[in-house]
This record gives structure tokens, sequence and C-alpha cells, in this order.
């Protein structure tokens, strides 16, 4: 339905202004009243594209979604950034501090607070925050912790907001990652999963291709995989194999986004997945939103980077029902005043209170 303000005509510009003649501002030349209706018009279809452009992010894009972040190691200012460039909602992967943990319990308090406290701070800022829980090849050479790590995941596997299991996969490609992923593989088939897969950096098609042969192997079905950190190597036989295919937009490094770009052009969005991994280290919360924009400038349809920014995370990631669009389509205001056990993400700043109507109270 058209929304747009009717052109008023010549007579009711007529009738307004009474046979009153009026100068024009530029030139000093006599406005007619069909000039003035045509002046009118334009106005309101300023005003009309104005409020338009109001319910869109920041260039445009439309809605996106960051379905690999891990944002406990980011700022609040991050999330408002996110926010204000149209990221709706993240997906946060179980991950490594970057060192590797010493006990059960520090995974133990990890996993509570992606599922917890980390969903609450997201949340106080406009996104929807969902996460996937396991253990992350890194830390599974530690025969004995991960075995203590792998005892508990079942604890956290059907926590609100747990979308998939991951990320999981190889790293060094040993004996002990693949023990580890292969009971993790049997537990997302359990509690009815997704799974998101981590490939090696080193060797990454020689472990991209194992990580599938394994997944198979184990009947897993590949419409519920998704393989992340691709490159050019690995995307052809990801695809071929039935499996999503994600990409992360990572500076200097995985993968850029002008390369990306060429991807889509050359594959087409069929489950190819967007992310920015953002952790602790250098990296670009952003990275998706300035990825839709380049490919925009590149010319790729709308539908296309719709389809590789937002639909098909979403597509697997609410396989299990956990993530929804009306979580973001239709949210609860927001509320900063709330608490979360006793605790503010505010550090005396004025907080924010949404008003029914969308306004802001401060």
């Amino acid at each position: 339905m058209n929304h747009a303000p009717a052109k008023p005509d010549g007579a009711a510009i007529e009738e307004m202004f009474a046979g009153r003649a009026l100068a024009c501002p530029c030139c000093n030349g006599i406005l007619t009243p069909v000039m003035l209706a045509d002046l009118v018009a334009q106005a309101g279809r300023l005003q009309h594209a104005q409020q338009a452009a109001r319910h869109l992010p920041a260039g445009g894009t439309g809605m996106l979604i960051d379905p690999h972040a891990h944002m406990i190691a980011r700022t609040t200012d991050d999330y408002e950034a996110m926010a204000r460039a149209g990221v709706v909602a993240v997906i946060e992967p179980a991950f490594w501090l970057g060192q590797l943990r010493t006990n059960v319990g520090s995974f133990i308090d990890y996993f509570s607070t992606i599922t917890g406290f980390e969903r609450f701070r997201a949340g106080q800022f406009g996104i929807r925050h969902y996460c996937a829980i396991g253990l992350n090849p890194k830390e599974a050479n530690d025969a004995a912790l991960a075995d203590a790590v792998l005892a508990v995941l079942p604890r956290y596997l059907c926590k609100e907001g747990v979308v998939a299991l991951g990320e999981i996969g190889y790293d060094e490609q040993t004996p002990l990652e693949d023990r580890a992923f292969r009971i993790q593989i049997a537990l997302a088939q359990q509690f009815d999963l997704p799974i998101m897969i981590h490939t090696p950096h080193r060797d990454k098609k020689q472990g991209t291709t194992l990580t599938m042969d394994v997944l198979e192997e184990c009947g897993f079905d590949p419409a519920r995989c998704v393989i992340d950190h691709n490159n050019e190597e690995t995307v052809q036989e990801v695809l071929d194999r039935g499996y999503w295919c994600a990409f992360t937009i990572y500076p200097s490094t995985k993968m850029g986004n002008e390369r990306l770009a060429d991807i889509v052009a050359r594959y087409g969005p069929e489950r190819i997945i967007v992310n920015s991994a953002c952790d602790w280290g250098v990296s670009d919360p952003l990275a998706v939103p300035k990825t839709a924009h380049l490919m925009a400038r590149r010319g790729i349809a709308a539908d296309v980077i719709h389809q590789v920014v937002y639909a098909n995370a979403l597509a697997v990631y609410g396989l299990n029902g956990e993530m929804r669009a009306e979580h973001w389509l239709a949210p609860a205001p927001i509320d900063q005043r709330t608490l979360y056990s006793g605790n503010s993400v505010l550090r005396g700043q004025a907080p924010r209170v949404d008003g029914a109507a969308g306004d802001v109270i401060r």
C-alpha cells in the first residue's frame, strides 16, 4: 500500500491563496498555483521518505544478525554501535579465554554468564542475545578437564536462548579433539540442536573435509550444521556437501569483506552466512553492517544481501524455536532501571526508559 501524501491540486492551492501572488524566494518570480502544488507535493514526499528512513538502520541495509560474536569481551559502546547499525540479534558461541582454563568451575561460570547476564546486558541496549554452548577444540586436549566439561554440558543445552551446540570441531586435529567432537555431535542429536563448527586455522582445507566426514559418519544432518571460518579453498566443498557456509569477517585474516562480496557474487546467497566473530583480539563488531554496505555499493541485490546477513542465520539457528523474529519485531521496551541480581549496566548515567509509543524518557 502506498502511504505517500496525496498531491494537492491547483484548485485547492488557488482557494488557499485567494488569487494572491507569491514571489519565489530564489528568483523573485511569480509562483503560480500549479507551481505551489508541485512544491507542496515535493515537501510531502520528502517528509514521507524521512519517516520511512527512521524505520531503517543507518545505511538502509535492513535488519542484521551477527551469528558469531563473543560479546562477553566487548563493551556496552559496541552494543550501542551495533544497534545503531541495524544489528537486532547476536549469537555468542562458547569460546576460549585467550589462555587455557584450569578447572571445570571456570567453564561453569562462563556458561552461566553467556546464558544469563550477557543476555540481560545486550537487551539493555536493544539487541537480542542468544548463545551456543560447547567445548572449544583448543581446550579438548586436556582429557580429564574435557571429560569434566562434557559432563556438565547437558545442564546448559536446554537453557533459554541456547540455539546451537558450538563452536566445536578441530584445532590441531588430534585424537583427543576428535573424541570430544564425536561426543558433542551425539549431544547435539540428543538435544535436537544445530551445530556450529570451528574449522582449524592451520591445514584448513584438510580439517574442514575431515570435519564433514566425521559429521556424516555420525549421521548428522548437514542442513542443521554451520561450518564457520571458511575461505576460498573450502567454500565449494562445504556448499556441495549441503552444509551452511559461514564466513568470519576479521581484519587482515580469515576473510575480508571485499573477498566476501566476491564470493557472494560468484556463488549466490544460498546457505551463505556472514559474521564478525568479534572477540578480545583485534576485531570489528560492525563487520556485518560494513559488509552489507559494501555489497550494496558493489551492486549486489538487496534480497541477496538480506539473505546472507539476516535470513540464513535465522533459518538455521531458529530450528530449535529459541530464536524467533518476533523477539525483535515486537520487543519489550528498554528500561535500564532494571537490575540483574542487583546489578545495573549503568555507572551513574541517566537510564534509558522507552515509552510504549517508542519515545525515550530520560
